[in-house]
């Protein structure tokens, strides 16, 4: 079949103005298989950029969301995170960066230290920016209960940073107990050794006031805690075992080590707690120090039976202190995980 030469001009003419009235354009810009558009990317910030906030943002931006803000009191301590998204704007103080970046963003990271979680986390969350928060939660559990309120009322979506929750391990363990694998478990061991191995406890201020570094702004660091000096016995990373700035060795890891028998066995809340620690530790001005955690604690959950499961006990250990070894294991053999059943 021949096509008449008068067809043949005027398809050329058609294509010819076609190729005028369309650009092409990169995959990412449409989308499509393994391609995020960006009218669907969460535009975030991240408050608290070093450390693990600093770990925490660049999750985030793997998983295709747009960096547009950045917030560190310690310009040294994340320049990294800094350089590695040099698009985004920086800020010292979350509060400016909030007012700022409210029209651009649409959720929030908060990866600083513990006593700063709920007053950064509030003050997305009023703005209605959605907040992943890393853990403890906040300081204080009327600070918990205050941003789940908030949250509520935002209806804003919200999640805190406990990422051994999603791992393979967790569920499995939790499938093992619910088959009946390794029968009743009456009896529950946990303990973390972080207290006095990554950060110091039962110890009082230093005296010594050295200069703040000139890449701090420690007025930003200290945000709602009581006024002191600066000292590196606090920042950028052993602040965790003073009482105005973190939550010991509980609130660093046993959201962490707790969970996974507080969710295999449907524990809920305890029905009786009793806590035995060492001396507060070193006396200062003659007073007793409670300035920092114990140096090491033991703590003792009793939780009532669930249904057709049985009561259980369990036993926190920190600060050096082990459960007794079973004797099943060699001697001086560790357990390999953080926490140990007991069946009875």
């Amino acid at each position: 079949m021949t096509l008449p030469s008068s067809f043949v001009a005027s398809r050329r003419a058609a294509l010819a103005a076609t190729a005028w009235s369309f650009t092409i354009v990169p995959r990412h810009v449409l989308g499509g298989p393994g391609q995020t558009p960006p009218s669907e990317r969460v535009n975030f910030a991240g408050i608290g950029a070093g450390g693990q906030g600093g770990g925490d943002i660049r999750a985030m931006a793997g998983l295709g969301a747009n960096v547009v803000a950045l917030c560190d009191v310690d310009q040294a301590h994340a320049a990294g995170t800094f350089q590695q998204f040099p698009k985004a704007r920086v800020y010292a103080d979350f509060r400016e960066l909030l007012e700022k970046e409210e029209k651009q963003i649409d959720a929030v990271t908060v990866g600083t230290p513990d006593h700063i979680h709920a007053a950064a986390s509030m003050d997305a969350i009023r703005r209605g920016k959605h907040v992943y928060c890393e853990k403890p939660l906040t300081h204080t559990i009327f600070e918990a209960r205050q941003l789940a309120r908030a949250a509520r009322e935002q209806g804003v979506a919200t999640q805190m940073g406990n990422q051994g929750h999603a791992t393979e391990g967790a569920r499995r363990t939790n499938e093992w107990i619910a088959a009946g694998i390794i029968g009743d478990i009456r009896e529950v061991h946990v303990w973390s050794d972080r207290a006095g191995k990554l950060w110091k406890q039962g110890i009082g201020r230093p005296a010594q006031t050295p200069a703040v570094p000139a890449t701090l702004n420690w007025d930003l660091w200290l945000g709602p805690a009581p006024r002191r000096p600066y000292h590196p016995s606090y920042a950028p990373s052993k602040w965790r075992g003073w009482w105005d700035f973190g939550t010991g060795a509980m609130g660093d890891m046993g959201c962490h080590i707790v969970d996974h028998p507080v969710w295999a066995l449907q524990l809920g809340s305890p029905i009786a707690v009793e806590a035995v620690t060492t001396l507060d530790g070193s006396e200062v001005g003659g007073k007793a120090n409670f300035e920092t955690y114990p140096i090491a604690a033991v703590i003792y959950y009793e939780f009532a039976a669930r249904g057709k499961l049985p009561p259980v006990k369990m036993t926190w250990y920190e600060g050096g202190l082990m459960p007794p070894s079973p004797a099943e294991l060699p001697r001086g053999g560790a357990p390999a995980r953080q926490w140990r059943p007991v069946c009875r």
